[in-house]
């Protein structure tokens, strides 16, 4: 379902050389996968035997009933769809591997051989096995077929579903056979594997895995022999992983006694975007001479469902806590550090903020603070103006002036509606007529006045706006939409709550109390009358739609390219029960809509640093003509 696949990985029970035991439980594992919806699963090394018979692996009876339980496990995969990845020893000639069988539709499509044998402490595989190394182009009789065999196989199921196999310890080289198997096409990796377990190796297995994801731009899943492998002289845990793009999808708890499945849905179209825009992937070309097999599949369903998918409905926004302190930590050091740079080089003496009550304006504050800590100014030099104006609530404006003088800035306030007032006299505006002229007016009268302050006090203006109201062109051209610095420019709305949330969380009491009621405050530009009671009558969320949305629709769009169709269904389940489908469809529409029309506004926006891999920039980020039709995504 638009791009999604279901992989799997089972850790089944095991008896050590018992060759129909194993098939049996092989056959349970492959039965729950199928059934749970898996376009794909995998099974540890060797588990048709039992990885740890040592010596065993030289006994004719038991490779050739492995052969045999081979083709017997193939059958049963008929009339499922769900590939079958498993590991089992095969005699060719009077060499031995140890091979990766892939199955569907009730057969053997082709055998992997392991590249890299360890041979060390408690690994001596190479007494048994011969490396697959070199070995392309090749087949081999299995039953009464041939089958492809060798390192040089892609399996293709249609739809964007390409994957290849590497054997347990050929991710732990120099070189993983699968970095090629990646650029050679495969977007998912199985892995067949027999780890054992010592003090702190899952933590680095995991890492493996998660990094080789990263570094291939694909799906990585692993299935380690489980607990009932010999315990002679070690223990296997059973471990077994799924990562995507460098995140870890789905993990098992080891050392379970019955068996594990472990499932994850995988957007592969999401892979194969990344591919495309995202890194230097195809500047890595394949050896002189290196060539794959590509072996046709059956086509497999994609995921019937979205349950077992890595949708969180704030994609920005890391969901564990103290991960989200983390990256909040972080991506104020990066405006810090971006803004300090800009100070030293330009030798501006004084620092120029607009100064709401609002998020923007008040991460825009906390930042130049930190920034003036840093290289040594007093907060004095920051100079913080408040500028009341036809909408402006006593909220906003108390909760402006108490954080300036919590942070010891200078505070001035320029009351703009008598210039506003004249300003509509000069042009012959009614100011009864509360349109965008009313509106923009105001906005540009505010930037006026900082950027003059500023160039009176030898500063510079630092931008408050952000990523979501850049995407959306939610700003006055020549008005807020204009700065010296913008240091809010790649960070979206939904996390700059969290942002200022992490500052709250290290500050003094007065002060997170303030900062938490400006985090409250429903976001607005406050350029319309007031209402009655003197609340904030202009609402944003009420105008255009849920920021979070927004930011939803934005991180799949430009992220991954995703059609419109795939965002309303991946935000109808990300959202559910929080959003109906009408809401979702009018939000859609107007971002959309207006991601296109305000084009204008990012062509010429003011430098800024980014500090995600989002962002909206003309001179390193997004390229796109001001005039582009959006006719083909509304349609």
């Amino acid at each position: 379902m638009f791009g999604f696949y279901r992989l799997a990985a089972v850790v089944p029970e095991l008896r050590v050389a018992d060759v129909d035991f194993n098939l049996s439980k092989l056959a349970e594992g492959y039965e729950k996968a199928a059934k749970a919806g898996a376009a794909a699963v995998v099974f540890p090394e060797l588990c048709i035997t039992g990885y740890s018979c040592g010596d065993l692996f030289f006994q004719r009876r038991l490779l050739e009933r492995a052969a045999e339980a081979a083709v017997e496990f193939a059958a049963l995969t008929a009339g499922k769809g769900t590939v079958a990845v498993f590991g089992l020893p095969l005699l060719r000639g009077d060499a031995l591997y140890n091979v990766a069988a892939v199955a569907q539709g009730g057969e053997l499509r082709g055998l992997v051989p392991k590249t890299l044998l360890p041979n060390y402490r408690e690994f001596y595989e190479k007494r048994h096995f011969r490396s697959g190394r070199g070995i392309v182009g090749e087949s081999v009789a299995f039953g009464a077929r041939s089958l492809p065999f060798g390192t040089d196989l892609l399996f293709d199921c249609g739809g964007g579903f390409q994957f290849a196999v590497e054997i347990c310890e050929d991710l732990w080289g120099v070189l993983p056979p699968s970095s090629l198997l990646a650029l050679g096409g495969a977007r998912a990796i199985f892995n067949p594997s027999a780890g054992t377990e010592l003090a702190a190796k899952a933590e680095y297995r995991r890492e493996l895995v998660r990094q080789q994801s990263a570094r291939c731009l694909a799906a990585y899943v692993l299935a380690s022999a489980g607990v009932h492998e010999s315990t002679t002289d070690v223990v296997f845990g059973g471990h077994a992983l799924i990562a995507d793009n460098g995140r870890l999808a789905a993990e098992n708890r080891r050392f379970a006694r019955k068996g594990s499945l472990l499932l994850a849905d995988v957007d592969f179209d999401r892979l194969g975007a990344a591919r495309l825009s995202e890194s230097s992937f195809h500047d890595n070309p394949l050896p002189e001479g290196k060539r794959f097999r590509t072996i046709p599949l059956d086509r497999v369903e994609g995921s019937p469902d979205f349950a077992f998918a890595y949708n969180p409905p704030r994609p920005f926004v890391p969901g564990d806590v103290e991960h989200r302190r983390e990256r909040c930590t972080e991506i104020f050091d990066i405006q810090c550090a971006g803004l300090a740079k800009r100070v030293e080089h330009t030798g501006a003496k004084k620092l120029v903020i607009g100064i709401s009550g609002g998020l923007d304006s008040t991460l825009a504050l906390l930042v130049a603070s930190e920034c003036c800590r840093l290289i040594g100014r007093p907060a004095s030099d920051i100079v913080a103006l408040t500028m009341p104006g036809f909408g402006t609530t006593g909220r906003t404006r108390g909760n402006a002036v108490k954080l300036c003088e919590l942070l010891g800035v200078t505070l001035r306030e320029v009351d703009i509606r008598p210039a506003c007032l004249r300003h509509f006299e000069d042009i012959g505006h009614d100011p009864a007529k509360l349109d965008t002229a009313y509106e923009n007016v105001q906005a540009r009268e505010r930037t006026q006045i900082l950027m003059d302050i500023a160039n009176e006090a030898g500063g510079m203006v630092v931008g408050t706006g952000d990523l979501s109201e850049i995407a959306l062109g939610w700003s006055t051209y020549n008005g807020d939409h204009m700065s010296m610095y913008a240091v809010n420019c790649s960070i979206p709305k939904t996390l700059i709550r969290f942002l200022i949330e992490t500052t709250a969380e290290r500050s003094a009491p007065e002060l997170a109390a303030v900062l938490r009621d400006v985090i409250d405050t429903p976001v607005s530009p406050e350029l319309l009358p007031a209402s009655a009671d003197g609340s904030i009558n202009q609402k944003t969320e009420e105008l255009i739609g849920p920021y979070e949305l927004h930011d939803f629709f934005l991180y799949h769009f430009i992220k991954y390219g995703a059609e419109p169709e795939k965002i309303r269904a991946l935000a109808g389940a990300a959202f559910a029960g929080v959003y109906d489908e009408e809401t979702i469809e009018r939000t859609l529409q107007i971002f959309l809509r207006r991601f296109f029309q305000q084009q204008f506004k990012r062509s010429c926006i003011p430098d800024g640093p980014k500090v995600g891999t989002i962002a909206l920039s003309p001179r390193g980020d997004w390229r796109m003509p001001s005039d582009a039709s959006d006719a083909i995504w509304r349609s």
